[in-house]
């Protein structure tokens, strides 16, 4: 128990920069405590008690903000950045090295039966405010940006942005996921459709006005 925690608050020091001191990380940082809390619960769960891992869950979400269903399965070194809002449903699992910021959702689509939460895999970034749900699979070493919202499965090494997302970019660079580089395909298009309108419009006016020249003739 002792050396999960002195991982945990390894891992702490390792993804924010903002953390100074180990007594700053036991008394300010809710995803620490929402993730003791949930290592506790989750034991208890697989136990088969009843009632107490759920009712543990609430009171961690009291107090964090945060709120992971007892029968979720998480890897070592997860780490919430802030962690305001974040949901992790009962059928989640979580690899190794996974990093979320503040109003992750990783949900279900519906009232479906079995696998109904998503999988991530190993070193997965998932960014502010993103959504991923159903029973889909987030392979390894994926990026997902802001404000997305995840329906299908994402392949490794991938980067994803958007609604619904959509993988932007192969072998996602390691490290810390840079909100301000992530491509914008929608932007891309619009751009594209306004150059292609452009070179349309164009042409038209060439039939409409032809050239001094050409009429002489």
């Amino acid at each position: 128990m002792f050396a999960a925690i002195r991982e945990q608050i390894d891992t702490i020091f390792r993804e924010d920069p903002a953390a100074t001191s180990v007594l700053e990380i036991f008394l300010c940082y809710p995803g620490f405590h929402a993730i003791l809390f949930h290592r506790f619960s989750h034991r208890l769960y697989e136990a088969g008690v009843p009632i107490l891992p759920r009712f543990l869950s609430q009171i961690s979400r009291f107090f964090t903000g945060i709120e992971i269903h007892p029968g979720a399965r998480i890897g070592r070194r997860f780490f919430i950045d802030h962690g305001m809002g974040v949901v992790i449903g009962a059928t989640t699992e979580i690899g190794d090295d996974v990093l979320l910021y503040q109003g992750v959702t990783l949900g279900g689509t519906g009232n479906e039966q079995g696998k109904r939460h998503p999988t991530l895999g190993n070193n997965v970034v998932v960014g502010t405010g993103a959504k991923v749900l159903g029973g889909i699979r987030i392979g390894n070493n994926v990026k997902i940006g802001a404000g997305s919202v995840v329906v299908h499965p994402v392949p490794d090494n991938s980067t994803v942005v958007g609604i619904p997302g959509r993988v932007v970019r192969f072998r996602a660079p390691q490290g810390v996921l840079e909100h301000g580089m992530l491509p914008d395909p929608e932007g891309q298009e619009i751009n594209e459709l306004k150059q292609r309108v452009d070179e349309l419009e164009n042409q038209l006016r060439k039939l409409v006005q032809p050239d001094p020249a050409e009429r002489l003739r």
